[in-house]
């Protein structure tokens, strides 16, 4: 689209300013607002813009800007860079950009100077309350010629603005905790659904100083690294449609519809969000180092919140479109979708892996957390043409980025495009979310179909899938649930999802749930049925914490959080999201025994070693004490002798079958006796002993175990 056709359609090229002191040429690096002698120096990466504008406002809800500074090609660019420096910019200041360059969708450029743009490198957001982000703010759409007019509205009235953020802030000597594989167990939670419930008694309620106040529960707990799910900026008022149980508008509750990549969300901050929340993100950080405890992010960077052809136009897609996100070769009006979303970034183009990289650094460097875990990891492993590379460059330089060698890396090895690269995501420095340990575990208790072999090998680290690539077993990461699906609760309580509040006619979610409702779908009164769900339960918990790998638990299920059978919950900012600390009461018995599984795990380092299982170290067998039949598909029962050296040995007992067994056991070394330390279908106290306490076996030779249930024996000769 020619110049004089972009001024016909009522858009108003962009004027240069007039030179001062107070405003010199800038410079390209770093990239973002960063002070510099007595002021600030702006940059922003664009390509194919032929002009940019910087806004300074005075106020979140202004309609014209304080100051303006129109960057002239010639002065304030370098290469693809768009710099200026500005004398006297305090703390605070909000600003924003616009950008102008061609208005050509069928080439992949959607440059349009009337949407106010927020910087990419913005570590902070302010006024996101009145966001409109809606699919009238779009600029396009699939009926419309490729060289359709972009929208002539101004839509500075719905847009939030960046915040300079950049001081001084006194870490006291903080220091990562930087826990070793073996030691660690990670606790997935929610800044806001955390405390936000009235049950919490948190002072500053849904904030990360209100995490910071759980910090005695969890050193009690012994979790070693909590995993905050996105806290990266996001708009949570994005959502047009409604609960129709309700009539209440629903809002993006989980937050994995970024913004902008480095600002911490600002509604998480009970100190302000005017930059304030930069400053309590890492009060919360500096805390939770001082306890020992790391935290790692579930970061977002596979897509952005501009969504299709219809979507808004608000960061990236105006600045530079055909470099950011992966479009259609076909037609470039239409974006590559691998993530659900509507829009892939093109995460492998070189500018792009910069600007990713920049902002993992931003997080580690700035903020102090200790890792992340990557939202569809196997996306950032495609290339342009949208194909999954064989050595993706992307992830070999965050593997071997210096600033980053030292943090944790796990990756969400699936995308929505049909990757699933559990067992080999990339090079062995990254750890993954291990599904096939979910999906096993779940059948092999559920009864859904996965054999003695199939849960074995979960148990034993995964080697099967870990083994050839030269990964151990702290590359996987173990877990039952996690914020997609059920809660561990709901996984023994309904038979199929229940995601009517999400109105979307019950389609959302997936329908693999593997789970079972124990003869009544939903809370139940019957003794019988409610002494089932809880032993499975048990079960469960006592495989996580028992297997090799990092363990993981969802927040809640320590005490049987519920989410009424939804199993995707991301559009519930309610109470059926929020954590309700009274089931701690109500079920005292499943959370003395998660605590007790989790100080069980710390006591045991044979549990937890970095390395696979040798034939030395670990024998299994079946009821009558020979060597189970893999290949049996009936088979629900087995065992293993995991050989303690210096340690204990320990005896596993597992029997997924409807009816009860006996075991028979193996002779204990020298002249010990086993010892009961666990045995789920015994009620508290006696489903966990404590330490040093646990009951002997009375027939040693045989141990009879009942059915859906498990045990762990201990072989010591007890002092007399």
């Amino acid at each position: 689209m020619t110049d004089r056709k972009l001024q016909d359609t009522g858009i108003v090229a962009l004027e240069p300013h007039a030179a001062t002191a107070d405003v010199r040429d800038g410079s390209p690096l770093p990239w973002g607002a960063h002070p510099h002698a007595d002021g600030v120096n702006f940059s922003v990466f664009s390509r194919n813009a032929t002009r940019v504008r910087l806004e300074f406002y005075d106020r979140a809800g202004d309609l014209e800007p304080s100051r303006a500074f129109d960057l002239d090609p010639v002065r304030h660019r370098t290469g693809d860079v768009w710099h200026v420096w500005v004398r006297g910019v305090k703390r605070g200041q909000l600003y924003a950009y616009r950008v102008e360059g061609p208005w050509a969708p069928a080439e992949g450029h959607r440059f349009n100077p009337r949407k106010l743009l927020l910087d990419p490198f913005a570590t902070a957001i302010a006024a996101t309350d009145h966001w409109d982000f809606g699919p009238a703010r779009g600029d396009d759409s699939s009926a419309t010629p490729a060289d359709s007019a972009p929208s002539l509205k101004d839509d500075v009235g719905s847009m939030p603005r960046c915040v300079y953020t950049h001081d001084h802030y006194d870490w006291g000597g903080d220091r990562p905790p930087r826990h070793a594989p073996s030691e660690m167990v990670i606790y997935e939670t929610h800044v806001r659904g955390a405390t936000i419930h009235s049950g919490s008694g948190a002072a500053h309620p849904g904030t990360y100083q209100g995490l910071v106040e759980r910090i005695p529960y969890f050193r009690e707990l012994r979790i070693t690294t909590l995993e905050l799910m996105p806290v990266q900026e996001f708009n949570e008022n994005g959502l047009t449609r409604v609960n129709p149980q309700t009539g209440e508008r629903l809002r993006n509750y989980w937050g994995y519809n970024p913004v902008t990549f480095f600002a911490p969300k600002g509604s998480y901050s009970g100190a302000g969000a005017n930059g304030e929340q930069v400053r309590e993100f890492r009060q919360m950080v500096q805390a939770f180092h001082k306890a020992g405890i790391e935290v790692i992010l579930d970061i977002v960077l596979n897509h952005t919140s501009e969504g299709n052809q219809l979507g808004p136009t608000i960061c990236l897609r105006g600045f530079d479109n055909s470099i950011f996100y992966m479009l259609d070769e076909n037609d470039r009006r239409f974006y590559r979708d691998f993530t659900g979303t509507g829009n892939t970034m093109n995460a492998n183009h070189p500018v792009v892996r910069e600007f990713i990289r920049t902002a993992l650094r931003h997080w580690v460097t700035e903020m102090h957390v200790d890792g992340f875990r990557f939202d569809l990891a196997s996306v950032l492993g495609r290339g342009e043409d949208g194909r999954l590379l064989p050595n993706p460059p992307l992830l070999d330089s965050i593997a071997e980025d210096p600033i980053l060698r030292d943090v944790k890396l796990i990756a969400e090895a699936w995308d929505e495009g049909g990757a699933y690269q559990v067992g080999n995501f990339s090079e062995r420095r990254w750890g993954e979310w291990n599904g096939r340990f979910r999906d096993d575990v779940r059948r092999f208790w559920l009864g859904a179909g996965a054999g003695i072999g199939a849960f074995a090998s979960r148990l034993c680290g995964s080697s099967d899938l870990y083994e050839a690539s030269g990964k151990t077993p702290a590359c996987s990461v173990n877990f039952i649930t996690a914020h997609d699906g059920f809660t561990l609760n709901d996984l023994v309580s309904y038979s199929r999802k229940h995601n009517e509040a999400n109105g979307e006619d019950n389609r959302d979610g997936t329908d693999v749930n593997d789970s079972d409702n124990c003869g009544v779908e939903g809370p139940s009164d019957d003794p019988a049925v409610e002494s089932l769900r809880e032993r499975l339960i048990k079960n469960f918990l006592l495989t996580l914490f028992v297997s090799r790998g990092i363990p993981m638990l969802l927040g809640g299920d320590e005490f049987r959080r519920t989410q009424d059978g939804n199993n995707n919950a991301y559009c519930q900012d309610n109470e059926t999201s929020w954590y309700d600390w009274s089931l701690i009461e109500r079920h005292q018995e499943i959370h003395r025994f998660a605590r007790a599984m989790i100080a069980f795990r710390h006591a045991h380092p044979v549990l937890r070693r970095e390395v696979f299982y040798s034939n030395e170290d670990l024998r299994w067998f079946n009821p009558g004490g020979s060597m189970p039949d893999w290949a049996d598909p009936e088979q629900r029962a087995l065992a293993c002798l995991i050989f303690g050296g210096e340690e204990p040995d320990l005896c596993l007992l597992f029997n997924a079958g409807r009816e009860p067994v006996s075991f028979a056991l193996p002779t204990p070394p020298d002249e010990d006796e086993w010892h009961i330390a666990a045995d789920t279908l015994q009620p508290a106290p006696r489903d966990l002993a404590e330490p040093g306490e646990e009951p002997l076996v009375e027939n040693q030779k045989f141990y009879h175990l009942g059915a859906r249930s498990s045990a762990i024996l201990l072989a010591y000769r007890r002092e007399t």
